[in-house]
């Protein structure tokens, strides 16, 4: 499968909620994918994995608001599995916000649209669904653990997830059950697996959701 030319597209936005790249390949399929990176690094650093996966979708690279390190996160924790709640809620109302604004910018049909983030993105993608349902209606998450403290009685119902684990992820693997039980029981459908990993991602990860988003049943 050849791999097509991708420009910047006016390169980085720096003037909507967040900052932002929008990545567009030639002869783009009408697809987009909202990528949300991890813990200490920025918003380009899921862009080759998005490449694997979806070679002909436009990409929109966002950077969370929080310094951390020599990079950024999502929001605020109190230790590596707790997390600030108000900054949760601050961060993921912010975020859909940007959604909508990102999404009138770049001419995106957001019902084309798949979320995916990573370890701390991915927790900020399963709270955009579960503070704002019906925003996402499919997240690939990769990594994630369950953060809010309370969540709304959310109807996720129509909502697509693929949610991907790590057998060897001591930190946040031991986590992913529960919200695989938390978004099944709001009536999103999961398809939760898990790779022979530890909390990095690879290759094997990028198999995976390139085959999910190619099923029919996912679109």
């Amino acid at each position: 499968m050849s791999v097509p030319e991708y420009t910047d597209d006016g390169g980085v936005f720096y003037d909507l909620s967040f900052l932002h790249r929008f990545i567009k390949p030639s002869g783009a399929s009408g697809e987009c994918l909202f990528l949300l990176h991890g813990s200490g690094v920025d918003e380009t650093t899921l862009v080759p994995f998005a490449r694997q996966i979806a070679p002909r979708a436009a990409l929109v690279a966002a950077r969370g608001r929080i310094p951390q390190e020599d990079g950024f996160r999502w929001f605020e924790r109190i230790t590596p599995t707790s997390f600030e709640q108000a900054s949760i809620r601050t961060e993921t109302d912010t975020f859909a916000t940007f959604v909508a604004e990102a999404t009138k910018r770049h001419g995106l049909d957001l019902s084309r649209a798949t979320f995916l983030g990573y370890s701390n993105g991915a927790n900020l993608v399963s709270s955009l669904m579960l503070l704002h349902p019906g925003l996402v209606r499919r997240a690939a998450l990769l990594r994630p653990m369950p953060v809010l403290d309370e969540t709304p009685p959310t109807n996720l119902g129509g909502t697509k997830v693929l949610m991907i684990a790590g057998a060897s992820d001591l930190t946040y693997g031991p986590f992913a059950p529960a919200l695989v039980t938390l978004l099944s029981q709001r009536g999103a459908t999961v398809d939760a697996r898990i790779v022979a990993s530890g909390h990095e991602i690879g290759d094997p990860d990028a198999a995976i959701v390139r085959q999910w988003l190619a099923d029919p049943a996912v679109a």
